[in-house]
């Protein structure tokens, strides 16, 4: 029988949700597997879908209210409650759906797993190729916002030798990228994939960039050094000294030598690991499948989980419509990993990843890595390294900013900002 596409799959699919979504990975992984061709790919989620979705927002068992008057013990119940009310009512996938089918998308098959990217070129012919990689629980749609900037810097005040073209794919597991049925799928692996993601869209010479996990498969990708990449951009860099992360690690006092500005560093971290705000990363790490089960029968619960990250300990809700991510945005986020039921194979790469820290500079080997590092702390993000420890983390940074404003989710938060960065970064590699 002749193989349909996700997009015919979502479109005739009369079954439950999950079973629809599921029904398509797996024809997907049988006729693919031979296939390394680049093919077009457009999101259509049925509406037997969106009707169930909103079906079970509305069926939300709720617990009781929290007992303290912040957010410690996660979400509070009146602020889910009104996103979940205006989720289930007022939110609109469609415009979403909409946007990302005005982008170039497409879907390749590597190592028996389909792997969708958006792919956006831009006018200037020699701009500079960049592969920017999302983390959890973000995805594609955290970068829609810097595509413009990237891709037509002269429209914003900037110079056609500032334009980039931009691929962002979806990690495996994520998103519209199919699942992995089998382990192996850790943050080297990816790195691998992405090579061959490059070389079959022809480019003999990139940049790439990394957040979160975007920043550890970034970090691998260096450590590879494929023929044609040049240089990486990290926010989010792995580079807590060794002494300092078995002090972190032990609950030890601070090393003796660490200057003023290290010593806030220290602290600092040792406050945000005893907040509890990596409770997710560990639960991640160690039973992903018992997290998952929750988050694919339960939208309202998989919003309470990951509103949990520190990425979002100051998102206002949508309550400053002026302020992003906005309520629409993050609500494309959380309906995405629910329509594409990834809550559990996104959390997988956790496991896949031994419970290794992303920002420890002995767990990467950083300091193996020879192609140029550039490195952007954001203001607002939890972890922010002095540049005292990034230059001794990468014995070839050739950039180091502090941004003024911008968190975790820099990208989303502040496009124009994340833009800004990147072409300063990269300036001196083109």
């Amino acid at each position: 029988m002749r193989a349909l596409s996700t997009t015919r799959l979502l479109r005739i699919c009369a079954l439950p949700v999950a079973m629809c979504v599921s029904q398509s990975t797996l024809v997907l992984g049988q006729t693919a597997a031979v296939d390394s061709s680049i093919r077009p790919f457009r999101v259509r989620i049925s509406n037997e879908a969106l009707t169930d979705l909103r079906r079970r927002l509305q069926a939300t068992r709720w617990p009781d209210k929290e007992t303290v008057t912040d957010q410690s013990q996660g979400v509070q119940l009146a602020r889910l409650q009104a996103l979940v009310q205006y989720w289930g009512g007022g939110y609109d996938w469609r415009k979403a759906e909409a946007t990302l089918n005005a982008l170039p998308q497409f879907v390749t098959n590597i190592d028996g797993v389909d792997i969708h990217f958006i792919q956006v070129k831009s006018k200037e012919k020699n701009a500079l190729p960049v592969l920017i990689t999302h983390g959890w629980p973000g995805s594609v749609f955290a970068f829609l916002g810097t595509i413009g900037p990237l891709t037509d810097p002269f429209a914003r005040g900037g110079t056609a030798a500032d334009a980039f073209d931009v691929v962002i794919p979806s990690i495996p597991g994520y998103g519209f990228s199919s699942r992995p049925t089998a382990p192996g799928w850790g943050p080297e692996h990816v790195a691998q994939v992405w090579v061959e993601l490059m070389r079959r869209l022809g480019y003999t010479r990139y940049v790439a960039q990394g957040g979160d996990w975007g920043a550890v498969i970034t970090t691998e990708l260096a450590r590879s050094a494929p023929r044609g990449l040049l240089g990486i951009h990290l926010n989010l860099p792995a580079a807590v000294p060794p002494e300092v992360g078995v002090a972190l690690a032990t609950g030890g006092p601070a090393p003796a030598e660490l200057s003023d500005q290290e010593r806030t560093a220290f602290e600092a971290s040792r406050k945000y690991a005893m907040s509890g705000s990596a409770a997710y990363f560990l639960m991640l790490s160690a039973r992903p499948q018992a997290v998952g089960y929750s988050l694919n029968d339960s939208p309202a619960g998989l919003a309470a989980f990951m509103l949990v990250h520190p990425g979002f300990a100051k998102w206002t809700y949508g309550d400053d419509p002026a302020k992003t991510p906005t309520k629409d945005q993050v609500l494309d986020d959380f309906t995405l990993y629910w329509l594409t039921n990834t809550s559990t194979s996104a959390g997988r790469l956790y496991w896949e990843n031994k419970g290794r820290g992303p920002t420890s500079s002995a767990v990467w080997k950083t300091t193996e890595l020879s192609l140029p590092v550039a490195v952007t702390n954001f203001q607002e993000d939890a972890y922010q390294p002095p540049e005292s420890w990034v230059r001794r983390a990468y014995k070839n940074l050739i950039y180091f900013h502090e941004a003024p404003k911008g968190g975790h989710f820099a990208a989303w938060e502040q496009p124009e900002l994340f833009a800004a960065e990147l072409r300063a970064a990269f300036k001196p590699l083109r």
